[in-house]
């Protein structure tokens, strides 16, 4: 199914504007729940090696530093290749890129499933990354696309719940899976179980998604391409590598480098829209306050969340012993109280409160992240955490239900597509941030202080973390007006 404004020559024309989406009813529902398929897999996707880890060092040997690039070529390809993922979308078709990175997800998730030495999954996962780095920027564009103003809050409302239950998601079924050695195949699974869930996500957005088109779609050069992705990838290397290596100075050489080259980028798209040309990441992205707001106070409230699963599922089986299942098992409470709360944030709250559900959203959560602390020396951890964790899942949802809703609200629709591969980059940079530097955090303080302190601590920079997110939320337009 295509729908554009006129034949694309080079795959240049216009999409329909906003007020008259291509499709309606239910082949435009079907359209979201195979974007949502894909969203969910690959979130999921990104956390459930994790609590695999173990099992598939023994498995296949793999020394230390083959298990740290296991863990961060995902998320390294991932994050370096969002934006440039995004506009070629834009440019070849939203739809045809979707399917392109849904294909290149399967096939990677099958290869990492069977790979046979670390080498093997090493590179496998890093592909995985980069097909879902192709994948993932269109779901949120084509939300833009396929949703008027007037009921897109309830599609994102649907896009963050599923973002809440992919997040714990991941550890949960990971255990699950692990522990229960589905088939006599230990790990493998975790992988493999993606391919059948493509495949009908494949079949079902090959029939339902329309093409659509960016009406100025940027020329991707490749002097802006390997400068954008090369500045990402030296800032994503050490946050993901360092904890295993002590933080070397490389890292920080590394990290310099790339905020340097973030900044050439920056001028170079300058330079380029004022010349009437169409940069990569256009400038006018960043004229919407809502826009530029929202980012920063979602970037502060991101962060925590990243070392909030690492520190909490590693705490819970150092301290208390508990197994993995045990511990996969333990986030269940949140996994149900995030969507309940993420759809009410983005179908009714985000509208009538704006940038006040962030606010309060951060409040809850750390209230029960401040309970948390509380649990860890009760008595009956188990039953206190798990209200800890309620409480949390609440808060949690009420933030990622209005965060992409109230950010990429006043963007216009021919900037979705720039907007949702600048938005997707810094959540995932902030969350490899977080685990990053909030478990060095953690397993730094343990060592010197014992457990009890180091969880303490860890979770209060998480707090006060979010409370600048919070703060930084009130920078945000006063009169947020959405339409669900």
């Amino acid at each position: 199914m295509t729908v554009t404004a006129e034949p694309p020559p080079l795959a240049t024309a216009s999409t329909r504007s906003l007020d008259s989406p291509p499709i309606v009813g239910r082949a435009r529902t079907v359209a979201l729940v195979c974007l949502l398929a894909a969203s969910f897999m690959e979130l999921m996707d990104a956390t459930v090696v994790n609590v695999a880890l173990r099992t598939m060092s023994a498995d296949l040997g793999a020394s230390p530093t083959a298990m740290s690039w296991i863990v961060a070529g995902y998320p390294l390809a991932y994050a370096t290749g969002l934006v440039l993922g995004a506009r070629l979308g834009d440019r070849f078709g939203r739809r045809r890129l979707f399917l392109i990175g849904l294909v290149a997800f399967g096939v990677t998730s099958l290869a990492c499933g069977l790979a046979d030495t670390p080498t093997q999954l090493v590179v496998f996962r890093i592909l995985q990354g980069a097909a879902a780095a192709l994948m993932i920027p269109q779901v949120l564009t084509n939300i833009q696309v396929l949703y008027p103003p007037a009921e897109r809050g309830r599609a994102m409302g649907l896009f963050t719940s599923v973002i809440g239950i992919a997040a714990v998601a991941g550890p949960v079924l990971g255990a699950v899976i692990t522990s229960g050695d589905w088939f006599g195949l230990s790990w493998r699974p975790v992988f493999l179980i993606n391919v059948p869930v493509g495949l009908l996500a494949l079949v079902a957005a090959r029939v339902f998604i329309p093409e659509t088109y960016a009406s100025r779609p940027a020329p991707i050069t490749p002097i802006s391409a390997a400068l954008l992705g090369g500045s990402l990838a030296a800032l994503m290397a050490p946050v993901t590598l360092g904890p295993e290596n002590d933080w070397p100075a490389w890292g920080f050489v590394m990290m310099a480098a790339g905020v340097a080259g973030l900044a050439l980028f920056a001028r170079r798209q300058v330079i380029t829209a004022r010349a009437g040309g169409t940069p990569l990441v256009p400038p006018a992205v960043f004229r919407s306050r809502s826009f530029t707001a929202g980012l920063t106070a979602f970037t502060a409230l991101s962060i925590p969340t990243g070392g909030y699963f690492l520190v909490q599922s590693l705490h819970v089986q150092a301290a208390h012993g508990w197994s993995v299942l045990h511990t996969g098992l333990m986030w269940v409470p949140f996994s149900i109280a995030v969507p309940v709360f993420a759809g009410l944030s983005a179908t009714v709250l985000a509208a009538r409160f704006g940038k006040h559900v962030l606010q309060g959203g951060a409040w809850v959560f750390i209230v029960g992240m401040t309970s948390m602390i509380v649990a860890d020396r009760s008595a009956h951890p188990a039953l206190w955490f798990t209200v800890a964790l309620i409480v949390a899942g609440a808060g949690f949802g009420l933030i990622v239900g209005a965060a992409g809703l109230l950010v990429l609200n006043d963007v216009p629709v021919g900037l979705a597509g720039a907007a949702s591969g600048v938005f997707n980059t810094v959540q995932a940079l902030s969350v490899a941030t977080g685990a990053a530097v909030i478990g060095t955090v953690y397993s730094s303080v343990s060592s010197a202080y014992g457990l009890a302190t180091g969880y303490r601590v860890s979770f209060l920079v998480m707090i006060g973390l979010v409370a600048v997110g919070a703060a930084a939320a009130q920078l945000m337009p006063k009169p947020v007006r959405i339409a669900v």
